[in-house]
């Protein structure tokens, strides 16, 4: 087995739970084995492999439960559950599915590797405007009636897609991986290393120490950050789709293919990428570049293996990497 290198693959809290579906557990667990037979391609490849995810819908079943148990959690003693613990919950309940079917699909294929879910917190500024502006859709999706009575019970709620309607929390700026050298050291020993879940359980410091603080980050930002803080290859943003477009939904509708950074950041500038939409991986895929990563690459579960070897998804480079090539 030759060596590739390392990569960060980052999936989003929809791969396991797809828009309009119940979640079920055993449901989720069969999507981990399904990623875990690509993930497992990867490593027979020769890859060192650093494994995000996100985790929207379980965040928000994890938090409709404690409300459905609302009116007897007094009673029974039950605390109030903060969004900082459901993010953290999911992390590692997703993190231990993850692991679970990865070590699996390694011993039967006869693979020494073995998996490593670590529990990661990221440092946010108590400062960042976006604890003022909730805009991170959470939890399944809700009718306008529903979202309405939601929203009286003090959510903030906005219309993701026309008659979807979802919970928006605060999603500040990841400054910090806590975990980071932690993290290198697993990914070093051959560990597939489950990382990031969620975007971080979010804390903030003081002259005391750090403490929990209400948010979700985005998971796409923190792959970023721990990328190029772990000095990562290629950053690869798994998406429906497998290659990002230009004017998408027009009859001038076009793929990129490999891309240079500053094209990339003129064409977001141009408005072509809305942030309800592939925006963020364009965003993270720059600041990956920007902080010293090597190629970031946006493509579907599908194309993954292929995008990795340069054959297919939307890569994008610096102007050095491409002339060095």
């Amino acid at each position: 087995m030759s060596g590739r290198g390392t990569a960060l693959i980052a999936l989003g809290g929809n791969a396991l739970v797809h828009e309009d579906e119940s979640g079920s557990i055993q449901r989720q667990s069969r999507r981990a084995e399904e990623f875990a037979t690509v993930i497992a391609d990867l490593v027979a490849d020769g890859w060192r492999v650093l494994l995000t995810h996100g985790n929207g819908p379980q965040v928000g079943f994890i938090l409709r439960r404690g409300e459905l148990a609302g009116a007897s959690a007094e009673l029974e003693g039950l605390p109030e559950l903060p969004l900082w613990l459901a993010v953290a919950d999911s992390q590692g309940g997703i993190g231990h599915m993850m692991a679970l079917a990865l070590d699996s699909e390694f011993d039967a294929r006869g693979m020494p590797q073995r998996a490593a879910a670590v529990l990661t917190h990221v440092d946010v500024d108590p400062a960042d405007p976006a604890f003022a502006r909730p805009t991170k859709p959470i939890g399944g999706v809700m009718d306008a009636p529903t979202a309405e009575l939601r929203r009286d019970s003090g959510w903030s709620v906005a219309e993701t897609s026309p008659g979807h309607w979802r919970r928006v929390v605060a999603s500040p700026q990841p400054q910090h991986v806590l975990e980071v050298e932690q993290i290198a050291s697993l990914l070093a020993s051959g560990a597939v290393v489950i990382a990031g879940g969620g975007g971080g359980i979010p804390v903030v410091r003081s002259q005391h120490g750090w403490s929990e603080v209400d948010a979700v980050i985005d998971k796409d930002r923190t792959s970023a950050l721990l990328g190029a803080a772990v000095g990562i290859d290629q950053l690869v943003l798994v998406t429906g789709v497998d290659q990002v477009m230009l004017d998408f939904g027009t009859p001038h509708a076009r793929s990129l293919g490999e891309v240079s950074a500053a094209e990339m950041a003129e064409h977001r500038k141009a408005g072509q990428f809305p942030a309800g939409s592939m925006g963020p991986k364009v965003e993270a895929s720059l600041d990956f570049l920007a902080g010293g990563g090597g190629c970031a690459g946006i493509t579907s579960i599908g194309s993954l293996r292929d995008a990795l070897s340069g054959r297919a998804g939307t890569r994008i480079m610096t102007t050095q990497q491409q002339e060095a090539q």
